[in-house]
């Protein structure tokens, strides 16, 4: 198993930092899949160049980071050469994959737990907690986005280390790297404040009374506003106002940026009239932000993870700026519920829509910008196919668990002469 991983990681890394040192790398670094306004390294080191000029970066539209990471990045940029920020690069995805690795483990070794317990599916499992890491991280190393995204030097690459850390500590059950991680990503990407329902329901599950239980939930509650509040404080020390709140979270919520992503805003907010303009982006901020968490929390209180999983997949497809780093880091969890295929029914049709959209899209870039024989319609096309594919998914998924708690509950057999059946509920 050891030389699995070793392999695994050693083989990751040395495609990472084949293609960064290729012709390709910017290209890649380049393409809209990959970097958006707020993730481009472009715009990161020419906001770090205004900031030693002592120009304020948040003065225009071009610097969209936190303060904090404004400060790194500044360290970075004069500390390291380039062979070593493309290895930082490659070691921050590396570790990434290892803090999933952790996480899968600690998820596996839980539902093996409840299966003793009686709470799941009591047959025997193939699978281990070292197999189902395996599978994680190797999921996480060699998925095509993730790659993409790292060879693109986009800080994409750094966000989802601390969605590792956050989710590693919340299955390890620890109250301060949990709210610490969290609140970090809120404040650069503001989406991920709703991680704090999955970890205080996971965190508080191990209390033994209802005391115990409301004492977790309100420590949470403190523990994250505070560490938030002295993040606010520690950004508008470095710029000495709070001017980065317009272009961080401001930038976020507005949408002013409109350049073509794989999202879904930009064609709308284009197409619209302008007195329309706040109807929709309330309209579409409540979707991604709000509308889902309460519904969720509530179906999915006893598997904290899949609720998480499924409020990073909900930003992913929904939010403002989303790019393939972010649609390949929650993929790559898709072996924890290795579990539920059985139960799937849309596996073939996601898999295809991902594959003809990853295909189509520079395609249709190129024959949109480069030899205009195309226009905007035929790209937003593909990026809506590529949200429906990612809505299938995650439905699918989620209609499996249901699925899977029927079968456990009503005692079903899953087997017709010998083979696994799929389990239909109409």
């Amino acid at each position: 198993m050891s030389r699995k991983w070793l392999s695994n990681f050693a083989l990751a890394g040395t495609i990472r930092l084949l293609l960064m040192n290729s012709e390709y790398q910017k290209t890649i670094g380049n393409r809209v899949e990959v970097s958006t306004a707020l993730n481009s390294w472009k715009r990161v080191t020419e906001g770090v160049y205004l900031y030693e000029f002592g120009i304020d970066p948040y003065e225009g539209d071009l610097f969209h980071e936190t303060p904090i990471g404004l400060y790194v990045f500044k360290l970075i940029q004069k500390y390291l050469p380039q062979w070593a920020l493309f290895l930082l690069f490659v070691v921050t995805d590396l570790t990434t994959a290892l803090c999933l690795a952790f996480t899968a483990k600690r998820y596996a070794i839980e539902l093996a737990t409840k299966r003793k317990e009686g709470k799941e599916d009591n047959r025997k499992s193939s699978d281990t907690p070292d197999t189902s890491a395996l599978y994680v991280s190797a999921g996480y190393l060699f998925n095509p986005y993730i790659i993409l995204n790292c060879v693109g030097l986009t800080t994409t690459v750094f966000t989802n280390l601390l969605y590792s850390i956050a989710l590693v500590s919340m299955m390890r059950r620890s109250i301060f790297w949990s709210c610490m991680s969290i609140a970090l990503l809120t404040l650069q990407g503001l989406y991920p404040v709703s991680l704090m329902v999955p970890a205080t329901i996971h965190i508080a599950s191990a209390a033994k009374n209802r005391r115990t239980n409301y004492f977790y939930i309100v420590t949470m509650i403190i523990i994250f506003t505070s560490v938030l509040t002295a993040l606010f404080i520690i950004s508008y020390n470095i710029m000495g106002s709070w001017s980065f709140l317009r272009n961080t979270l401001g930038f976020i919520l507005t949408v002013p940026d409109l350049r073509p992503n794989i999202g879904l805003y930009w064609y709308f907010f284009t197409e619209m009239f302008e007195h329309f303009r706040w109807l929709f982006i309330a309209s579409f901020q409540i979707n991604v932000s709000l509308l889902y968490i309460v519904p969720l929390a509530l179906r999915l209180r006893r598997d904290p993870m899949l609720l998480a999983f499924s409020y990073l997949a909900i930003a992913a497809i929904f939010k403002s700026y989303p790019c393939i780093g972010d649609v390949g880091f929650y993929i790559s969890l898709l072996p924890l519920w290795k579990h539920l295929f059985q139960h799937m029914q849309q596996g073939f049709i996601v898999g295809c829509f991902l594959l003809f959209c990853t295909v189509f899209a520079p395609t249709v870039w190129h024959q949109w910008i480069y030899s205009r024989s195309a226009n905007a319609n035929f790209y937003f096309g593909v990026t809506l196919a590529f949200a429906i594919a990612q809505i299938f998914l995650l439905t699918d998924i989620l209609f499996a668990s249901v699925k899977h708690e029927f079968a456990v509950k009503h005692g079903i057999n899953k087997k017709v002469n010998g083979n696994e059946a799929k389990l239909l509920l109409e």
